[in-house]
């Protein structure tokens, strides 16, 4: 009888992969980090363009509305090469409406170094984060429960904030952001690697969004922690 780790190996090397061919989990996972660099450099420019227009954050809001229909239509397209254009519309979309606040940042004492930070750590936690999913191999399926649970309660207290303005409120989100953020990535990449998602688009998208929410979560600790 082959141990457990062997047999790890051996379920996940075959998959159903993008635009149904069956490919090796490997290449599931080369693909999707390979896209996913792609489409956060994508945004990082879109969002620097957005700095230049001066963008302000009624022109956030729309982006944000036309990103969240994009949404869905990544996920009707992940299917076929329509996906690779949708992704990147979104992740497009996703750095405009990301520059009235990077933006602000920059405008205030210290904020091209709050943004720096926020970038250099979001960076490390990612990869700390995905090589350690990868090397272990373990499901992290087990916190599908609590990471939804923890969005809805975010979702809620950010909405209930917009009202109280609470800066204690703000930080709480802020870290508990961060935390979910993090568990998610955990979460994500261990779908890959057991076989639980193997469409690489679909698999980009989930992953950027986990990203994206690190970032301005890490980026309001910091703008917070500079405010001291």
């Amino acid at each position: 009888m082959h141990g457990q780790n062997d047999n790890r190996s051996d379920a996940i090397s075959i998959q159903q992969g993008t635009f149904g061919q069956e490919i090796p989990a490997h290449k599931v996972l080369r693909n999707t980090y390979g896209l996913l660099g792609m489409t956060i450099g994508f945004a990082a420019i879109m969002t620097m363009v957005g700095i230049a227009l001066n963008l302000g954050f009624i022109s956030a809001l729309v982006f944000s509305l036309i990103g969240f229909g994009l949404l869905f239509v990544v996920d009707r397209t992940a299917d076929s090469a329509k996906g690779l254009f949708f992704i990147f519309a979104f992740t497009g979309i996703e750095g405009l409406a990301l520059a009235p606040l990077v933006g602000a940042y920059l405008k205030s004492p210290a904020g091209a170094l709050i943004v720096t930070q926020a970038l250099a750590a979001t960076s490390l936690v990612s990869l700390v984060l995905s090589a350690y999913a990868i090397k272990s191999g373990k499901d992290f399926s087990y916190m599908r429960g609590f990471l939804l649970t923890g969005l809805i309660v975010m979702l809620v207290a950010s909405i209930a904030n917009i009202f109280l303005h609470m800066p204690a409120l703000h930080l709480a989100i802020a870290a508990g952001g961060a935390i979910i953020a993090s568990g998610l990535i955990l979460f994500d990449t261990s779908r890959i690697i057991n076989g639980g998602e193997t469409n690489y688009i679909r698999a980009t998208l989930s992953l950027f969004l986990d990203i994206k929410l690190l970032f301005v979560s890490l980026l309001q600790l910091l703008g917070a922690a500079n405010d001291d």
